[in-house]
């Protein structure tokens, strides 16, 4: 540490804090919802990461899907370092050129001109935003899906499934019907000319990496199309390259009313967007919505950076050919606690024969990756897309052992 850091900072470095002492004074100090820390991170390069205690792990979390480009890339860092050293924040009654040039880049991706972007803080911020988008079509009904999640934040939580989230927190926000996820039958009954917008994952990442039919999506633009209703796209884990494709939804070919996005688009840095392209991209008028951080030049030169490396860097060949070689080297071990893999490109399930994901991502870090139990029976691999397959290779052959250890209910 240096002078020119905070002296707390120098204090914790100075004593030599151990990852138990540093776990102590997080418990004592920080809110309860996340549960104590797995481990106290003090440094990232690359696919790699560091503890307070110096041991190493394979980052094959990502930071749930964010670290697109992994920990410290020199280009993000040096974009960001420069604009914060230019011009950090200005108020939303003043423009940037980095907002202005990302919000054009983004809409060159989705192929939409006349469309418009709101830029926000995070992934529940940008379907916030969605969500009051569909409210000035003058319908409020919803249509989402069974085990999708779309965030915690009261309006994103309505159209979240998952009763343990939502419970606690109702009333929410209401006129929300649930239809099960990739059955284009139950959607069609669903929707009807009251239904303002249908929200949906492309792939739901936290309900276990669940993979929808083909041609689940193009169903879901015929019957919207039919009833004057938004589609909604949450490409907020999907999207920015996650799957191989900018945004997962091009790979069926569609075009959406509503995308989300954010995760992977800042690197680390909070950003967050929802697009609207159509009539959708004119129904926020001034007064509508608001953010004070969101598109701030910081954030998104960060998610210009973002892109740019992904695409000199040939970044979406690289997460379709390193996440196909990790899912077919994972099947071939054959081992009996492995049922298959599941999800396209850097966003794969390892499904389990029993409920032992817990154990198994405990064992992992132990050994020195980073991995996630997002259900009992799956094991969700989101790693940066810098990744190797050598970098692959080292999991793969980790695994089996792992597995081994699992004591089955």
């Amino acid at each position: 540490m240096t002078d020119l850091m905070p002296p707390e900072l120098n204090e914790m470095s100075a004593t030599g804090s151990t990852g138990a002492a540093l776990t102590e004074r997080y418990t004592n100090v920080l809110m309860n919802t996340f549960g104590p820390p797995k481990r106290v991170l003090v440094r990232g390069e690359g696919a790699y990461l560091w503890d307070a205690d110096g041991r190493k792990y394979l980052d094959l979390l990502g930071g749930l899907a964010v670290n697109s480009l992994g920990h410290a890339h020199p280009f993000v860092v040096s974009a960001v370092t420069s604009q914060l050293a230019t011009l950090g924040h200005v108020s939303n009654f003043f423009a940037s050129a980095p907002q202005i040039a990302l919000a054009e880049k983004l809409l060159s991706l989705v192929d939409a001109p006349g469309g418009k972007v709101f830029f926000t803080n995070s992934g529940t911020e940008a379907n916030e935003a969605a969500f009051k988008i569909t409210r000035r079509t003058g319908r409020t009904r919803i249509v989402a899906a069974v085990g999708g999640f779309h965030g915690r934040s009261m309006g994103a939580l309505a159209i979240t499934w998952k009763p343990a989230y939502r419970e606690q927190f109702a009333p929410l926000p209401g006129d929300v019907t649930f239809v099960p996820y990739g059955d284009a039958a139950a959607l069609e009954a669903a929707v009807d000319d009251e239904t303002a917008a249908v929200v949906l994952e492309p792939i739901q990442g936290e309900n276990g990496v669940i993979v929808p039919p083909a041609g689940y999506l193009q169903a879901a633009r015929r019957i919207t199309a039919a009833h004057g209703t938004l589609l909604w796209i949450d490409e907020i884990q999907t999207g920015i390259g996650r799957t191989g494709d900018w945004f997962a939804f091009q790979a069926e070919g569609i075009s959406p009313d509503l995308v989300t996005v954010a995760k992977g688009l800042g690197a680390g840095i909070p950003i967050g967007a929802c697009l609207a392209f159509g009539p959708a991209a004119e129904l926020l008028q001034p007064g509508n919505h608001g953010t004070t951080f969101g598109g701030n030049p910081v954030a998104t030169i960060a998610g210009l950076a973002v892109l740019t490396v992904i695409e000199r860097d040939g970044l979406l060949a690289r997460v379709k050919a390193v996440g196909n070689h990790l899912a077919a080297a994972v099947e071939a071990l054959d081992h009996p606690l492995i049922a298959g893999v599941r999800g396209r490109g850097l966003l794969l399930a390892i499904e389990l024969t029993a409920p032992v994901s817990d154990q198994v991502t405990a064992l992992a870090l132990e050994a020195g990756f980073v991995i996630n139990n997002p259900v009992p029976d799956a094991l969700r691999l989101a790693p940066p897309y810098i990744l190797s397959k050598a970098d692959a290779d080292t999991f793969v052959a980790a695994l089996p052992a792992l597995l081994n250890q699992v004591e089955a209910p």
